[in-house]
Order: structure tokens, then sequence, then C-alpha cells
């Protein structure tokens, strides 16, 4: 297997398995039992959650990095390219590691039929071992309780928010989905919500597992008073706060519950607010509330479920009111439409819709045809993302807001045609 490229690689995984999700940890744990590597000598934090996962991650690391730690983060999806998947103190991966973690797993896999993702998380286990990475951040890719980075045991298990998305795999209700989510806790060990109501399903199952469970609004807290915010611990309150560009409730939840793990991690790295202030401004995302302003203002956002795109909207309410706005949308077939125009219809003087590139995409002109039938009158189709993207600036005058949303895969294709990722 040796002497194929970063590319070639990935094709050769998407054909291993004839289901592209097929959620369960038997197939993992087996190569990861052949692999026989141990765990890392420090802390291992997981986050789950519908929305806020990247977010917190990258928070988490930049408080593990000025901790002093050799950090290996692992997120999913990716903008544009595979290796921003993994970073190893804070700096994303080279072709040639991914390579040599590829054929270590491919050499341990014998004949069992790893998943894509499956594939890809056992590679960035080996890439952190390789490295002597002593503190794990892994984002859970969907789910909990059966995603292949549940094989690890959480030290610090951080469930952001609960929310309705893939119900075909994680079931219809906010309690049965929070049920999946909460398989990432462990006996004796810190977890962690961070929203509001706690579901039950998260009670229940930290009560049954016999897990440490803190939660926003109980064992801490937030104020979210204007020019500053003030976050309250177990031990330690951090006043002077500032906020982050467009910052909205969502925003403070994210920082919230990072700041509590690291409180019971080691409460040092927190104990003032300057140096958590510059923690948060290092730990931005691209593709979260990302602004670019040209001649036009462009807004992208990875928004993609109904909890999501409402927190898009009360940030877009943070900016400066603009006479002409323009949505860009393109998704997933998985993905509900209702939630754009009925969050976004108010803004939006028209909408630009394309095909993202992905076997999954749903259609430009399905996605036109069900806005129209939801009350949008000025749709434009267009198969591209790239066309949608110079369409939308062709309509939108000069001064004017263009919203790029809907999923990863329209957001990174954007960055790449602005010229700026």
């Amino acid at each position: 297997m040796t002497g194929r490229s970063l590319e070639q690689w990935l094709r050769w995984q998407e054909s291993l398995h004839p289901r592209s999700i097929d959620l369960g940890l038997d197939r993992v744990r087996a190569v990861a039992d052949r692999l026989a590597n141990p765990r890392p000598q420090g802390p291992v934090f997981t986050v789950a959650g519908t929305n806020g996962k990247g977010s917190t991650v990258g928070l988490l690391e930049q408080f593990l990095l000025a901790a002093g730690r050799n950090t290996g983060v692992y997120t999913s999806p990716h903008l544009l390219a595979y290796n921003e998947r993994m970073r190893i103190r804070g700096q994303t991966v080279a072709d040639g590691t991914l390579q040599r973690a590829f054929e270590r797993v491919e050499a341990a896999r014998g004949d069992t039929q790893l998943t894509f993702f499956e594939f890809g998380t056992l590679a960035a286990f080996e890439v952190f071992r390789e490295h002597g990475c002593d503190a794990w951040v892994l984002e859970v890719g969907m789910g909990g309780r059966l995603d292949a980075v549940n094989v690890i045991d959480a030290d610090y298990a951080l469930i952001t928010t609960i929310s309705l998305d893939h119900q075909q795999y994680l079931g219809d209700t906010v309690e049965a989905i929070a049920a999946e989510k909460a398989g990432i806790l462990r006996c004796a060990r810190d977890g962690f919500y961070g929203d509001w109501p706690v579901p039950e399903a998260i009670r229940r199952t930290a009560r049954e597992r016999g897990a440490i469970l803190r939660c926003l609004g109980e064992q801490f807290d937030f104020t979210p008073s204007r020019p500053w915010w003030e976050w309250r611990g177990e031990r330690a309150t951090l006043a002077g706060m500032a906020y982050p560009a467009g910052a909205t409730v969502a925003q403070l939840r994210n920082i919230s519950i990072a700041l509590a793990a690291m409180e019971q991690f080691d409460a040092s790295v927190i104990a003032d607010s300057v140096g958590v202030n510059a923690a948060v401004a290092a730990a931005a995302q691209p593709g979260r509330f990302q602004r670019v302003q040209g001649d036009r203002q462009w807004v992208l956002d990875v928004a993609h479920n109904p909890q999501a795109v409402a927190t898009l909207r009360a940030q877009l309410e943070t900016l400066d009111p603009v006479a002409d706005t323009t949505i860009v949308l393109g998704l997933l077939g998985d993905k509900s439409l209702e939630a754009f125009p009925e969050q976004l219809g108010q803004v939006a003087r028209r909408w630009v819709v394309c095909t993202v590139e992905d076997a999954r995409a749903q259609a430009a002109e399905t996605i036109a045809a069900r806005l129209r039938a939801l009350g949008a009158d000025d749709v434009t189709a267009i198969e591209r993302v790239e066309g949608a993207l110079a369409k939308a600036r062709e309509l939108t005058v000069p001064d004017g807001r263009i919203v790029v949303c809907g999923s990863f895969r329209i957001v990174g294709p954007a960055l790449r045609w602005l010229g700026i990722y």
C-alpha cells in the first residue's frame, strides 16, 4: 500500500465499506486492539453535541497549549483539505504523516470493513501517538455512543447542546438524541452539559454510569451583561470577559463549557480574564460566522440544522444593517430546509441556491422549488457552488451582504473562491 498519494488513500478508503455511515464500535475496536497502542499518558477530552463542537474543541486546544501540553486535535468534517482534521500543537498535519498512519491502520485492518470515518479516526490516534501528544481533544462525528472516537475513554466528556439533526441515525426526539450523545460519559470521570434545559437522558445516563456531571446553570454559569460578560465556576469567577465578534448566547455557552472542563483539569490555566480572552480570540474557527469585507460583505457559516440557523440569524442581528442581502445556500440530502426561510427570510432580499459537490447533495432545482413553496419569491438556482457565488456577487448591490451557509461543502469552496483560505 506504500507509494499512494494522500488523495489515492482517501479515494480508496471511501470504497472499503458499502455504507458511508454505519454506526458501531465493533469494527474500530477490533482494529484498535490489533494496533496495540496504549491510550495517551495525558488527558482525553471528547466533545459531542448538535452544534458548537468545533468551536469548543478549538477553545480546549488553546487552553491546553497555554498549559504547555503537546496537543493532538481531531475534528470533522473538513472545509477544503483532509489534513485539517488533525492538528499537532495547533499545526495541521502533513501529507506524509497521514500516509504513514494510513499504512499502519491498513496493516492492522485485516478483512475488517472500516468506514471512511473509522479509518480516519484510527489514523488520528496513530498520528497522536507517533508525535507523543499528551493531551487529546476528539470531536465526535455523529451521536456519541456508537461514534468511532468513543472507543477511547474520555477523561472529560463535553456535550455542548442537543437539538434535532441526523434523526435517521440518532432518533426523532431531543431525548433520543441526548441518550446517544450521553454515551461518551464514563464512570467516575467528569462530564459536562453546556445548554439548558438539561435533557433527562443526560442526567439518567450520568447516574447509570456513575459519571460526575456538571451542567450549565448549575455547577457553572455565565451572565451576558454588556460590555463585558462574567463566567462562574465551582471555584473561580471570571469578570471582564470580552465578547467575541458577533457573539450571542450560543457562543458564550461554548466558552462556558470549555472553561468548566479546564477548571477541573487545571484551574491555573483560566486564572484571569486576560489570558482567557486571548485564548478565545486565538480559537476562532474558519467558516463559523466568518466575515470577509470587500466591495460586498461576505458572511460564511456552516450552519446546517435548525438550531444553528437560529444562531446564525441572531449573529446577523449583531451586525450593522445593510440595504441588500443575498443568501447563498447549499445542502446535503439529510438536512431540513424549512429553518432557513423561517429564520433568514426576513433579512433575505433574494436566494441563490446550488448543488454542493457531494454524493448526498440536494439538487439546486430541488432546493429552489422547496424555497418557492415556502414563500420565497426571488430564488435563482445555479448548479455549481462557484457559479452561485458569482451570481450572488452580480445580484447584490455594492456594500450589500452575501451570506453563504448550509454546509461545510459550500463554505469551504466559498473560502477558496474568495482567495482567503
